[in-house]
């Protein structure tokens, strides 16, 4: 006779949310086993008593038929004395206890819901915020946990007795999806003018959204995350004033078309790039524009890839659909503001940028732009990490021994905490330049320690003596008595390579290049090649330094860092190339004085500023409408058949002198110049690592490996030469990544 038996299971990961209780009830019911199902602040508790044989194929079926978006990471299991139960039941929620679940980012419409939002018989027919537990806003909506539904934004919103029955019925899919409403009792669409005059709600407003977009209007949109500014993505006029308004200057829009065969007409994707663009994180992929469509040059100038993505919500599905044509869907926000998530927000805020507003009445809690990646080597390269994936955690390779708060860097900013072998990442956050956006940081830091009931032990924070991030860090670790650990940015940026990659106790050889990040010397660097553990690292070789005349100026200005290199190569006998043209006789010799007496011209070994030089000396950009267009301009050029690069000397350092004197005498055309200097920036990192890191990894990190053609380059090379080649896949090899290598300093 088979044997009794009773088991507590408890599962931790992402088990909240996605219809796990439901899931695990049904199972229960199908295998005749009693018990219960509970959410608590770690995860889900399951008691479960019958036969043996059922309990062992319950355990199986719970990896094996899991709902698609849950994620269990860890499974402890007790055995537990017979109790008798009678039935199998979901309990209440449990709210008290260390807060360790896993909370799901917002995920796209499924089929199922996109599938009854466009049928005329379904009692949700083109309502803007169906969902399942299979789909819809979470991290967006979530204020506290258990993930319940009086945790969240919709707990103002009372059921329908039909949206009720739904969700209290275990064999529903809608069983305890916790934004779960209809057009009967939940929320709704309103259009406004940016005057705050009212205009019409519901379907009517839809209507009216789409009337007003084909007339060339810019409205600003409610969507999951905060608002989007809204045009025609064919429409030279709509965009030329949407730049206008927003000071947009050149920097590239976000295009989301209707579905994918729509986007294949407008660009040229592959099928790993068309797999990423269909997943249910929908973010926003850079791919290659086609040639003679219709969209608009002002979507991206100067570029020949565009951001393309595809309606993740209903209200975008409805939208795409009824337009018919792509929509420009750019975050809405001044430049360097967080982006605007609230109605009175957005009415303050956005209608010196919009003639029209679109609202709706459910309540975003977090905002969350959207996320940014490019396939780079066959893999996604994360840009941007924020919708889709952000606060899913990433797995360390070791567990902290204390509480950390990671407050990364200063650009393309993320927070994160950490505990266990849980490293959380918040949203981006982005440049911490305005008032407004260091309070979104400060916010965003106060909404992790209030989710997971976290106070952090430990604050890691970046060396620079003027990032906000690292000022509010030291305030705050003084305040609190808390300890605070400042670390070398260049070295943090190995820290998250070789956390994501799992390296436990291995050397690396860091590559790490990037447009600036505060020396131990008190200089600017960006060229960097360091060897590193968790324990430190040494820099064993560099580019040369040079001075940014203008200091910040000369970010913004390619020109000033051409004349530098041209200076330190010629003195006052400079040749005629084309940055010459871009300034007046009077101004290079004022600029010459600066530059001998390093007024304002601070050291840079940056290997993001080389690029700039090397695009203002080939006449590709004199000065910058956003951080790295030199480069992204540059990619254009970029020739594969071009296999040669210019001589250069490395040892110690690496010569800037030798590489730019060739190119000045390349009588090649500009694409050949182009493609050899980037051949020669991939040659110089196998030529160091064969000097300075023979046998080790080679890891490569920072903004400047978002250039395709370069890391695509180095990459090959090591395949031919036999080098492990480590890359980032989990997050930006950008500052967006910073403060997961931050958590990892205090292993």
């Amino acid at each position: 006779m088979n044997q009794k038996k009773r088991l507590k299971v408890h599962l931790t990961g992402a088990v909240q949310g996605v219809g796990f209780r439901p899931f695990v009830y049904n199972l229960a019911k199908r295998l005749n086993l009693n018990g219960y199902v509970i959410n608590d602040t770690h995860g889900v508790i399951i008691e479960i008593e019958g036969e043996e044989r059922n309990i062992n194929q319950f355990l199986i079926s719970l990896q094996t038929e899991k709902p698609p978006l849950a994620h269990i990471f860890s499974q402890e299991i007790e055995e537990l004395p017979l109790k008798g139960f009678e039935d199998f039941e979901i309990r209440k929620s449990e709210s008290k206890g260390k807060k360790e679940v896993f909370i799901l980012p917002d995920i796209s419409t499924c089929d199922e819901c996109f599938s009854e939002l466009n049928d005329p018989e379904n009692r949700r027919y083109r309502y803007p915020f169906i969902n399942c537990t299979n789909c819809g806003p979470r991290f967006t909506i979530i204020e506290k946990l258990p993930y319940d539904r009086p945790n969240t934004t919709m707990k103002k919103f009372k059921m329908c007795s039909e949206c009720e029955k739904e969700y209290k019925d275990p064999g529903n899919r809608r069983f305890h999806a916790q934004p779960n409403a209809c057009p009967v009792c939940g929320p709704y669409i309103s259009l406004f003018t940016s005057d705050r005059r009212f205009v019409s709600e519901k379907e009517q407003a839809l209507k009216e959204t789409v009337n007003l977009l084909k007339e060339g209007n810019i409205l600003a949109i409610k969507g999951i995350g905060g608002f989007h500014l809204v045009c025609d993505a064919t429409t030279d006029k709509a965009i030329k004033t949407l730049r206008e308004r927003k000071r947009r200057g050149e920097k590239p829009f976000a295009v989301m078309f209707k579905d994918i065969n729509q986007i294949k007409e407008y660009a040229e994707i592959t099928d790993f790039e068309e797999a990423v663009i269909l997943s249910p994180e929908r973010p926003i992929v850079i791919v290659k524009s086609k040639q003679n469509t219709d969209l608009s040059k002002e979507v991206a100038p100067f570029l020949d890839r565009i951001g393309v993505f595809l309606p993740y919500s209903p209200l975008h599905h409805l939208l795409l659909n009824d337009f018919g044509k792509p929509l420009v869907m750019t975050s809405a926000n001044l430049s360097d503001e967080p982006i605007v998530k609230d109605n009175e927000e957005a009415f303050e805020k956005l209608s010196v940028f919009t003639d029209y507003i679109l609202i709706h009445n459910r309540d975003i809690k977090n905002r969350v732009d959207d996320s940014v990646v490019r396939v780079v080597d066959k893999k996604i390269s994360f840009i941007r990490r924020s919708r889709g994936y952000a606060p899913l955690p990433v797995k360390l390779p070791f567990k902290l021994g204390k509480k950390v708060l990671a407050v990364g860097g200063h650009q393309k900013n993320t927070i994160a905490i950490g505990f266990d072998d849980n490293a959380f990442l918040s949203q981006h956050i982005g440049d911490l330049e305005t008032v407004d956006a260091c309070r979104n940081f400060e916010e965003v830091i106060h909404s992790f320690f209030e989710l997971y009931d976290f106070k952090p032990e430990v604050l890691i924070a970046d060396l620079h003596p003027r990032y906000h991030s690292t000022h509010w860090a030291k305030q705050f670790s003084q305040e609190n008595s808390i300890p605070l650990i400042q670390i070398q940015h260049h070295y943090t940026h190995a820290l998250s390579l070789m956390a994501e990659n799992q390296i436990k106790d291995e050397p690396i050889f860091a590559v790490c290049w990037d447009g600036t990040g505060y020396g131990d010397d008190e200089n600017l660097w960006g060229g960097e090649f360091l060897i590193t553990d968790y324990k430190g690292y040494r820099r064993v070789c560099h580019f040369d330094y040079f001075r940014l005349i203008g200091g910040e100026k000369a970010v913004k200005e390619p020109r000033r860092v051409a004349l530098s290199i041209l200076f330190g190569i010629y003195d006052k006998n400079l040749p005629n190339i084309p940055t010459l043209k871009a300034f007046k006789e009077k101004e290079i010799e004022l600029l010459h004085k600066t530059w001998e007496k390093g007024l304002n011209s601070p050291l840079s070994s940056s290997a993001g500023r080389l690029f700039d030089a090397a695009a203002s000396i080939l006449d590709i950009r004199q000065t910058l409408s956003y951080e790295g267009q030199s480069g992204m301009i540059m990619e254009n050029f970029y020739d594969w058949n071009v296999k040669d690069y210019y001589p250069f000397q490395a040892g110690s350092t690496v010569s800037w002198k030798q590489i730019f004197e060739e190119m000045i005498k390349d009588s090649s055309d500009q694409q050949t110049k182009i493609s050899r200097f980037i051949n020669t920036l991939a040659h110089i990192v196998i030529e160091v690592y064969r000097q300075k890191g023979e046998g080790l990894k080679l890891g490569l990190s920072g903004g400047v490996f978002q250039n395709r053609p370069l890391i695509e380059k180095i990459i090959q090379l090591t395949k031919k030469e036999g080098i492990n080649v480590l890359t980032h896949k989990k997050v930006p090899p950008n500052d967006g990544g910073l403060s997961l290598g931050q958590l990892c300093c205090i292993k």
